[in-house]
């Protein structure tokens, strides 16, 4: 019962940060250590498992969005004259750069899984979210994008593969830099996310299910609790989210950040 109630509580935590531009790998990672709950119970694939969950609270919530984009998929080789096409293959060459990546820098990457890192990544982050809101012209939406842009947000989002950095918050930030609207900044980067979420939690389920151990019925209650909660929580989140952005900037997310990090350092020292 208490490795089902802390999975839930890790549900929450991922359901709350995946789509708030805080960092959900961070919130997992230091929840872990601050609480010292069982690494090797909820270590990388139980991270996996809540993903899925909050893959399918954005499916859902942008299911009329996707499935305006589904046309686009019959007229790809027309993208000048069609939007869903053209925006389709926008979504592909922003994912590029986090496959690529991740594919060639996995490994390392898995080495940064550690507070101190997070410190960093999550001071800068708020700090560039704070530049991004003072400079940004936000008037444009997201379909006035040019390649190279939506190319660099792609990179952003490739960053947010360290952990701390927040793939919402690198995307957005940079959508704001480029003068997107925080609204329109939002969307573009909850949609770019889901073939980059899909894609992980992908890999990750195939190394489970090729893995020598078989998952036990009772890890695999825990990696439910987890996926189910989060993904309620997580629907929850981006509905509020958008709706906030409408009228408040991400200088309160910038904050926490802020703090967070400040308070990371301090119990590292301690």
């Amino acid at each position: 019962m208490a490795l089902l109630l802390e999975a839930a509580l890790l549900g929450v935590v991922q359901g709350l940060t995946e789509f708030l531009p805080v960092s959900s790998s961070a919130h997992l990672i230091l929840a872990r250590a601050f609480f010292g709950w069982d690494a090797e119970q909820f270590g990388l694939p139980f991270d996996v498992a809540c993903h899925v969950g909050t893959l399918t609270a954005i499916l859902i919530y942008f299911r009329r969005d996707i499935a305006a984009l589904l046309p686009g998929l019959a007229r790809l080789h027309a993208p000048a004259a069609d939007r869903a096409a053209r925006t389709l293959w926008y979504i592909a060459l922003a994912t590029i750069p986090a496959v690529l990546v991740g594919g060639l820098l996995g490994d390392v990457i898995d080495q940064l899984r550690s507070p101190r890192v997070i410190a960093a990544t999550l001071a800068v982050g708020g700090v560039l979210m704070v530049v991004a809101e003072r400079l940004g012209a936000q008037r444009r939406d997201a379909d006035s994008l040019t390649l190279v842009e939506t190319l660099a947000i792609g990179v952003a989002q490739a960053c947010a593969l360290v952990p701390g950095v927040s793939r919402s918050g690198a995307t957005i930030t940079m959508a704001l830099a480029l003068g997107v609207t925080r609204p329109a900044g939002a969307r573009f980067s909850f949609l770019l996310g889901i073939p980059a979420m899909l894609g992980a939690a992908s890999l990750e389920g195939l190394k489970l299910a090729t893995a020598d151990v078989p998952m036990d019925a009772a890890t695999a209650q825990v990696f439910l609790v987890g996926m189910v909660v989060s993904a309620v929580v997580g629907y929850l989140t981006v509905k509020f989210f958008l709706q906030y952005l409408v009228g408040h900037t991400l200088n309160v997310f910038a904050a926490y950040r802020l703090a967070l990090a400040a308070a990371t350092l301090i119990w590292l020292v301690a």
